[in-house]
């Protein structure tokens, strides 16, 4: 059992339907396994959870202190005087264990599991583009980390800051729940982590050719609309700033995954002797296919048809005497 988790026994192109059934519960073991270590390791530094998860709190009611001080807004003075978190339940002090721990699971899983998908639906993948996988896993991986970081020190802080003002404009005393922050910066950061890779995404569906670069080019308006919609979600409503940031940034992940998938598309072709660009592939018309079988058809000679044969002539012949 153990040999199988580290390592195959046999090519793909080599197994059975139940022994790909096999490598399929394998790779999630793999998967899971790494999702475990991430939750134990973060259940072992419990102690420091509420610590470094109180950052972004910290950050909005002093933004002097956050590296991103530049960007965030000013806190009302109901914020800066908040007092510390609160928690009423014993399992709402679990949930905040289970919110880090997950979130930290995720983290360390999410790259395994992107090398096995890869691998697992890739079977007929070359030599060289089965390395590609591992930096392909490394930029998922920093991509997940890049997106986390930005929800942790801005779009969390600046959350808060807003939701706050708003509580204050209409007269309410904001009590915080330890259990509903924590959760809010951490499926805050797993969302927007998850939402970074997108691109990736992209440039899988264009390598396989699902769709084509220029497909997704001439629809950049549908998508800058769909960015802005996924954007708004995640970003406190009415801050103008963080949205127009945030919908920059994903757009202009859209337009690099569209140049990378371009060039991947092009060299893909090239080496497979088709056309560099698929927009140059002509379609097959049946329909003319079968107007030319019809004139083949039309122009196709006739065998002449022999003569009928007929009674030799009588005249002259003696012999029809006797």
């Amino acid at each position: 059992m153990l040999s199988s988790l580290i390592r195959r026994k046999r090519e793909r192109s080599e197994m059975t339907f139940l022994e790909h059934v096999e490598d399929l519960r394998v790779s999630v073991i793999r998967v899971l396994m790494v999702f475990a270590v991430g939750m134990v390791t973060a259940l072992i530094y419990y102690e420091y959870i509420p610590t470094l998860l109180s950052l972004p709190l910290n950050w909005a009611k002093n933004p002097e202190t956050s590296p991103l001080h530049f960007i965030l807004g000013g806190a009302d003075e109901s914020l800066k005087s908040m007092g510390e978190l609160k928690e009423f339940t014993f399992m709402g002090v679990w949930s905040v264990l289970m919110y880090a721990a997950f979130s930290a699971g995720v983290a360390v899983a999410s790259p395994v599991f992107l090398y096995e998908t890869a691998r697992f639906v890739g079977p007929a993948l070359t030599t060289k583009e089965k390395k590609a996988l591992i930096p392909f896993c490394v930029a998922a991986f920093f991509l997940f980390l890049a997106g986390a970081a930005l929800a942790f020190f801005w779009l969390t802080p600046i959350s808060i800051q807003v939701w706050h003002h708003f509580a204050s404009g209409m007269g309410m005393e904001v009590i915080w729940k330890a259990s509903d922050y924590f959760g809010l910066v951490t499926m805050m950061s797993l969302i927007t982590g998850i939402t970074f890779q997108f691109p990736l995404a992209l440039i899988i569906l264009m390598w396989t050719e699902i769709v084509r670069p220029k497909t997704l080019l001439k629809h950049w308006r549908g998508m800058l609309f769909g960015i802005v919609i996924v954007v708004g979600v995640l970003t406190p409503i009415g801050d103008i700033i963080s949205l127009a940031i945030l919908t920059s940034i994903l757009f202009g992940f859209y337009l690099f995954a569209i140049g990378i998938g371009s060039v991947l598309v092009r060299r893909k072709r090239v080496a497979r002797g088709d056309t560099p660009n698929p927009e140059e592939d002509e379609p097959i018309n049946l329909d003319d296919e079968d107007d030319d079988e019809e004139d083949s058809e039309k122009n196709v000679k006739k065998p002449a048809s022999k003569p009928k044969s007929s009674p030799p002539s009588t005249d002259g012949d003696i012999s029809s005497l006797d």
